[in-house]
């Protein structure tokens, strides 16, 4: 058993006041030294016990005999509600609650199996480029995820929203990113051209594109776009993210190395970050996925 951190008769304590009263300190002097009353020092002397000892109780007078949670947890497997478990073995809806929690079966969802992970890696530079749009708030001074609450008075209300629009090879993890003042098919058909180009200047041919299913990836624009490079679109199943997992891996790594890494006072100073990070991400930065390589460094190996 863990001790929450603020409390004051720790093991080493307890020894201490044991130690303190064979040295022939008296229970008050013991008590002031440790920052407890007399009361609980007499409480932990009698105990005459440094571990911590768990709060529940030894014994359960009324709690349930194991075939019957054994019962509850065969019914709930057959995919019966807790009310119904409740009225078949006539139980209290709350204790079969309870020990439902307690079984790690509270939800239904919980009794299916999890799906295995499936991870992939193409083999090639260009096989498959990942795109994906995540929006930030603009702001003119530090807001409260920095400052607090009391320090980010007055907040920057009002003052609209950043798209960060990315774009990440499978194979290398090499990326391309901008910020755009909205998600709409024109700015996504016009970061694709810029993707493109960006990625012949690379020594990249795109030959795959995977986005989710927002109204933007959807647009007769965006497809033309496409068709026009004679580039297949993948798009990922609904309500499955994990599917473009290796952009919503990498805003993951924007957000926390480059927008919120420190207190910038406002979006513009964000924003003009973003450059320099990108090249030391491009060129320096190790993944991990790469074997600490960089993705310029694994696209000479995967050209």
């Amino acid at each position: 058993m863990n001790a929450h951190k603020n409390a004051r008769t720790t093991p080493y304590i307890r020894e201490l006041m044991a130690q303190r009263r064979q040295e022939g300190w008296s229970i008050a002097e013991i008590g002031e030294a440790a920052g407890v009353s007399a009361r609980t020092v007499y409480k932990w002397l009698a105990r005459d016990c440094a571990e911590n000892r768990p709060c529940r109780a030894r014994r359960v007078a009324n709690r349930l005999a194991e075939p019957l949670i054994a019962e509850i947890a065969r019914l709930r497997r057959g995919r019966m509600t807790g009310a119904a478990i409740a009225r078949r073995l006539k139980l209290k809806r709350s204790t079969v609650a309870g020990w439902l929690r307690r079984l790690g079966m509270g939800r239904l969802k919980l009794l299916e199996p999890k799906a295995p992970a499936r991870r992939y890696e193409r083999a090639k530079a260009g096989e498959l480029i990942h795109i994906d749009i995540k929006k930030l708030g603009r702001f003119n001074r530090i807001g409260h995820r920095i400052g607090g609450y009391q320090e980010a008075q007055p907040r920057s209300r009002g003052a609209g929203f950043d798209f960060v629009h990315v774009a990440i090879d499978d194979a290398t993890r090499l990326a391309y990113v901008e910020i755009l003042p909205d998600e709409q098919q024109q700015s996504a058909e016009a970061f694709l051209a810029r993707v493109l180009k960006w990625m012949r200047g690379c020594g990249v041919t795109v030959e795959r594109v995977m986005t989710d299913n927002g109204s933007a990836y959807r647009s007769k624009l965006f497809a033309a776009a496409l068709k026009r490079a004679n580039i297949r679109h993948l798009r990922t199943r609904p309500y499955t993210p994990r599917t473009n997992g290796k952009a919503e891996r990498f805003i993951q790594t924007l957000l926390r190395e480059w927008a919120y890494a420190r207190p910038y006072s406002s979006s513009a100073r964000r924003n003009a970050a973003l450059g320099p990070f990108m090249r030391r991400y491009n060129l320096r930065r190790p993944h991990a996925s790469l074997a600490g390589r960089s993705p310029a460094q694994a696209l000479q190996l995967k050209r």
